[in-house]
């Protein structure tokens, strides 16, 4: 025992532990971007310098088994310590870190979403799920052929980027929109995303649906559309409809209810739900998996926002516990059994709330707060305390800073606080557009006695606003200080052919990287 608020945990000891069965939370500790760089598979990535508002929500037991890790032991200790502080009681340090890990012979993984972009992959092996290539959709689109583009993504990544002609129907909402998207059985649908894992998966939800229409994923996406030098859209406003069709949600219904009792999708009333969230043994997520305009208008009490395309692209970003139970909830019986059925193929324990009809009115939840000691000024007092010689940290995305931030700020995240020489200035001032992240930061900030911190509170539109005198500083911090941003995924959209090509290539090699345990911990069901 290294003190007495967490345990250290070898790294053999921990691989057993991943695959024992039990509830079980890994956390990696770092910022975004050395997580995408290389990380455990199984890992959910929550920084540090978001550490204890982003916790509550993926590990909301406090009693979880909880593995943290950063490059080493002593990164990981600090956010151990956060943790108990918080009230987590089983918590444990991986020795050693990623480096250890990797030394005794495991696999580190780049990228983010590990184990469902690996599910994807092995999906469209296991189901052989139809694809065509941009060349042969362009060809029938510049045909006028009988067919209709659905991308599979939610509404504000679409609107970045799409394919012409496509409607943005997220993966979630197919089962229930597609009907009334394509009524006609002789339509040619295809799906896709901006790489792989959602075309495929949102092809294959249809297929395996029972609809009869032609359906096929769209080969690697718009990366793969923008490899062969087409045009992509920008800023379309295509979309489904906010409700199904009387008669197309009779036909949702009887193709998810089919779908449901062929995978073993269970189903639970109210008062199985509340014994569920009420044992204190295991953990339970309620996720809503609606639309967030229906998610804000009323949900189920207690329920979290999880789109259900996203829920199943990106497990490890709503929740981190494995082995945990997750009750999915919609108001139609069309969405969230659809979303079982993949998620239940993902390895989880799944159930379906039956409502019984009951309306969903409560308020969403709403985030914790972080409990508040230092004082936040405006813009007003923030001029002054910058003209008289304060010092300024911008504690904003790297990104967000490099495109514009207040003359003079220095950038800084919580993990390099405790390193930061404030010097002897009177006034420090934390920048940033998210309070709890400030919060945070002051915790690791050491700052001379008898001097004030403070938090302003805004962003770049506000402080020009203010008139402050604002800069751009594109190659500051540079790529290797921005620890926050995976330059490896968002390169890809950026015009960067070469990069794009290197994220498919990863996509598709991910089957070759997972050991037999891993891929043990996927059933498919349906044929």
């Amino acid at each position: 025992m290294t003190n007495n608020v967490y345990m250290n945990v070898e790294p053999a000891v921990l691989k057993a532990w991943l695959h024992d069965g039990g509830e079980i939370a890994l956390l990696d500790v770092r910022e975004h971007g050395r997580f995408g760089e290389a990380h455990l598979f199984y890992a959910a990535n929550t920084p540090y310098s978001r550490l204890e508002f982003e916790v509550r929500r993926l590990v909301p037991r406090m009693s979880a088994r909880v593995v943290v890790y950063g490059e080493d032991s002593e990164d990981a200790a600090k956010a151990a310590r956060a943790l108990a502080a918080l009230g987590y009681s089983d918590v444990h340090v991986l020795e050693g870190g990623v480096t250890a890990w990797k030394e005794q012979g495991y696999a580190l993984f780049a990228g983010v979403n590990l184990p469902s972009k690996t599910f994807g992959e092995l999906a469209e092996h296991e189901y052989h799920t139809p694809a065509m290539s941009a060349a042969e959709l362009k060809r029938r689109i510049g045909a006028g052929e009988n067919l209709v583009v659905l991308d599979g993504r939610p509404y504000a990544e679409y609107q970045k980027m799409s394919i012409p002609t496509a409607i943005c129907c997220p993966n979630g909402e197919l089962a229930l929109h597609v009907q009334d998207l394509a009524p006609d059985e002789s339509t040619t649908i295809v799906v896709n995303c901006a790489g792989r894992t959602r075309s495929i998966i949102g092809a294959q939800t249809l297929i395996n649906l029972g609809v009869k229409n032609p359906v096929y994923a769209l080969e690697n996406g718009t990366q793969g559309w923008f490899l062969n030098d087409y045009a992509l859209d920008a800023g379309q406003t295509r979309r489904h409809a906010a409700s199904a069709s009387g008669e197309g949600l009779a036909k949702a219904r009887e193709r998810a209810s089919e779908l449901a009792r062929r995978l073993g999708v269970q189903t639970i009333d109210a008062e199985a739900c509340r014994r569920m969230c009420a044992d204190a043994a295991r953990t339970t997520y309620l996720f809503d998996v609606r639309t967030p305009e229906e998610y804000r208008a009323g949900t189920y009490a207690g329920a979290l926002h999880a789109p259900g395309g996203q829920l199943i692209q990106a497990t490890d970003q709503y929740a981190a516990t494995r082995g945990a139970r997750l009750v999915l909830i919609d108001s139609e019986g069309v969405r969230a059994p659809t979303v079982a059925g993949w998620l239940l193929q993902l390895g989880w324990d799944v159930y379906v709330l039956d409502t019984g009809g009951a309306e969903l009115n409560a308020p969403p939840a709403a985030a914790a707060p972080l409990a508040s000691g230092l004082p936040k000024i405006d813009a007003a007092k923030l001029r002054e305390l910058r003209d008289q010689g304060a010092l300024l940290i911008d504690v904003r995305p790297s990104m967000d800073y490099r495109k514009q931030h207040i003359e003079g700020a220095r950038w800084s995240i919580r993990e390099l606080a405790s390193a930061l020489d404030v010097g002897d200035c009177r006034h420090v001032v934390l920048l940033t557009d998210d309070e709890r992240v400030a919060e945070l930061y002051a915790k690791d900030l050491r700052v001379p006695q008898g001097a004030t911190l403070s938090i302003a509170a805004g962003d770049a539109a506000s402080w020009k606003a203010a008139g402050l005198p604002l800069v751009a500083t594109p190659d500051t911090p540079s790529d290797a200080e921005c620890i926050d941003f995976l330059f490896f995924v968002h390169d890809r959209h950026s015009g960067n052919k070469a990069a794009a090509m290197k994220y498919l290539e990863w996509e598709t090699n991910l089957v070759n990287q997972i050991d037999d345990r891993e891929r043990a911990s996927y059933r498919f069901l349906s044929h």
